[in-house]
């Protein structure tokens, strides 16, 4: 049971580090002018912007000036739940 236990955290593990690098990479590019017909930028906007939209609608505060920061305050959360769970497996 214990490494059945292990094994999904370790996955959970790895899914949350992907999404947050899917979240950085797709930060990063909303900066720049991009065809949004690209098949590469509409998967990440796929990705990420229900996640986005969500952080908006419950916390307006987080587009300050015409800034987004709902991707840090994903990003946050992210470490967050990932800290709290590997340290509560170990």
């Amino acid at each position: 049971m214990s490494a059945l236990l292990y094994a999904v955290a370790g996955l959970l593990h790895s899914i949350i580090t992907l999404y947050i690098w899917v979240v950085i990479i797709a930060s990063i590019l909303s900066f720049v002018q991009l065809d949004p017909r690209n098949p590469i930028i509409e998967i990440l906007n796929r990705i990420t912007q229900p996640a986005f939209n969500f952080v908006r609608k419950k916390m307006p505060f987080v587009v300050v000036s015409g800034i987004d920061l709902s991707p840090l305050v994903i990003i946050f959360g992210l470490q967050f739940l990932d800290t709290l769970m590997m340290r509560s497996i170990m």
